[in-house]
């Protein structure tokens, strides 16, 4: 805001007093009430510019030069858009990752997951974990030990039934079958298990889980190649070697 006027002036104007600003753009002397002038101080009504084409204009010179908080790439933003959030990124992709990564609430994993995770670094201290990331193969992994080239996908129910409607069911299964095809591409030995039965948490429920997860791991520790393509326990949870689809 460039003012042409005093301080006293300013203190002496009334509410709707016009008082004279020269617009950034073109450099024309246009008036503005007092009012107007406190919201635009305040963060609120525009007074920098006499007209909308000027604010346009203003809007889009001089961009900010700054760079994704997510993948550095450079990226220009308007002053406007700029100032609207304290993070920036090139692509939704970029924003996405970023959330993901650092959101502390809202969280899409479960409960079991949760306990799986403490419970595995808890029995494997020495070893790498990656949760719930997208690095390995560009697509989010429940589990995945890099060192063992071996991952591990929780399904529930909606992998398997169509709670949210058939055309979910059948985009999620494929993003299921995607996502095992890119495992197998990058030789990535990618393990399902069949957890659509449980419909809370419950830690004794859960310990099933735990085991089946840790036998493979020693398996794998232990030099062993195989997997097996499908394993039962007393609650009939299945495990296997791709998705399950009805």
């Amino acid at each position: 805001m460039i003012k042409l006027f005093s301080k006293e002036e300013f203190l002496m104007a009334k509410s709707r007093d016009l008082l004279p600003l020269k617009c950034k753009v073109c450099s024309k002397v246009f008036l503005r009430a007092k009012h107007r002038i406190v919201d635009f101080q305040a963060g609120g009504d525009p007074a920098d510019h006499c007209s909308r084409q000027c604010e346009a204009v203003g809007r889009t010179k001089d961009p900010v030069k700054t760079k994704c908080d997510t993948c550095q790439k450079p990226i220009e933003y308007r002053p406007c858009d700029f100032k609207r959030s304290i993070r920036h990124f090139c692509s939704h992709r970029c924003s996405a990752i970023y959330s993901n990564s650092h959101k502390t609430h809202g969280t899409k994993r479960s409960k079991l997951e949760c306990w799986l995770e403490k419970g595995l670094l808890q029995r494997y201290p020495s070893l790498e974990f990656h949760f719930n990331r997208s690095d390995a193969i560009g697509s989010e992994l429940d589990i995945y030990i890099p060192s063992l080239s071996l991952a591990f996908e929780m399904n529930g129910i909606y992998h398997y039934e169509p709670i949210f409607g058939c055309e979910k069911l059948a985009s999620t299964q494929k993003n299921d079958q995607r996502k095992f095809q890119k495992c197998q591409a990058q030789g990535i030995s990618l393990c399902i298990i069949d957890v659509s039965r449980e419909k809370y948490f419950k830690e004794d429920r859960a310990v099933p889980y735990l085991q089946i997860i840790t036998d493979i791991i020693d398996a794998n520790l232990a030099g062993k190649t195989g997997v097996a393509p499908a394993i039962s326990d007393s609650t009939d949870r299945r495990l296997a070697s791709s998705p399950s689809c009805p």
